[in-house]
């Protein structure tokens, strides 16, 4: 069974529950009508700081906490959110259960202490400026409302720890727990890929120069450019590579032809040669770690700048450099 099917059954199960059962050989939990004790006591503390949030906050000029820009919603409407749902829940048998990933009583801890913090501030605010001007810039709301709302923590955070209210909390069901609020899962290290410590660099050919044109059948013979092949035993430098082919030894070596003026030999080290590659099947060019940077087909060559064995370095046309670890079949120009 996949862990959605379990959550679709925990879902229905939840929602045919009209309140939590107690387990066996708990005492009867006795409140007010559907409500218990800490239920009715939230809901009380809850009405009187809504009633006084609709007072003056400031000395000066009346504003209220519900015309202080966007203040009123931490400061009174998502407590007000979390009554409303603690009190869907025991009318409400298939009410909302949870808020994301937080259930009810949860939402309800998380948003009175949020209110908590928000009237502190205010009274942190008032009283720095108290000490630095000797007015006092705001009214007694904000006291109000911060004893008030320090009170709806006690009842939701540390109501567990209460006598009498932390009955409220024994005895419930249990039930598997949503996927959110499951444990992690551990994240295991990405292995790394080897490298051949013998790898020489390329030499890349001009990015402006044209590929040759690919043939018509996959596994048929490269295409030239039109350039004559370079012979094996000149030096001079092919039209492709721009690289010197080995020279003949001193004993057998003869008069050859200069080389064209329009091709300047230059004395360097040999290097391992680039070259055309053409794939019979599209293939995925991939980055260091794995992630396909582009793709190369059959319909295109390809610029192999760097021949590492079971590895080919691709450089796109524009600039881009990947790996392709699939070189079988594969056709070199």
């Amino acid at each position: 069974m996949t862990d959605d099917q379990r959550n679709d059954e925990f879902d229905v199960e939840e929602k045919t529950t009209h309140a939590e059962e107690p387990t066996a050989g708990d005492a009867p939990q006795y409140g007010v009508g559907p409500f218990s004790i800490r239920e009715v006591a939230l809901v009380g503390i809850w009405l009187v700081a809504f009633i006084v949030s609709f007072f003056s906050i400031n000395v000066g000029r009346f504003e209220s906490v519900w015309t202080s820009a966007i203040l009123w919603i931490l400061a009174i409407f998502v407590p007000t959110a979390a009554v409303f749902l603690l009190v869907l829940r025991r009318l409400s048998p298939q009410g909302i259960r949870r808020v994301g990933s937080l259930g009810i009583d949860q939402f309800a801890s998380v948003a009175f202490s949020v209110g908590a913090l928000v009237w502190l501030q205010l009274i942190w605010e008032t009283v720095e400026f108290a000490i630095e001007t000797g007015a006092w810039a705001r009214t007694w709301v904000i006291w109000v409302e911060g004893v008030l709302m320090l009170a709806g923590v006690a009842l939701t955070v540390f109501a567990p720890l209460i006598p009498v209210i932390g009955e409220d909390f024994r005895g419930r069901r249990e039930v598997p727990a949503h996927r959110y609020a499951r444990p992690i899962r551990p994240v295991a290290p990405r292995p790394a890929r080897e490298r051949r410590p013998d790898a020489v660099p390329a030499q890349e050919l001009d990015p402006f120069a044209p590929p040759p044109s690919a043939p018509t059948a996959p596994n048929a013979p490269a295409a030239t450019t039109g350039a004559p092949p370079a012979s094996t035993e000149s030096p001079e430098p092919t039209a492709e590579t721009r690289s010197f082919a080995p020279a003949p030894s001193r004993d057998t070596y003869e008069p050859i032809e200069e080389p064209s003026s329009t091709v300047e030999p230059a004395v360097e080290p040999a290097r391992q040669q680039a070259f055309w590659a053409l794939v019979p099947e599209e293939r995925d060019v991939v980055d260091e770690i794995g992630i396909p940077v582009f793709r190369i087909g059959p319909t295109a060559w390809a610029l192999v700048i760097e021949d590492r064995g079971e590895v080919f370095v691709v450089r796109h046309e524009d600039g881009r450099i990947g790996y392709l670890h699939d070189v079988a079949d594969v056709t070199r120009g």
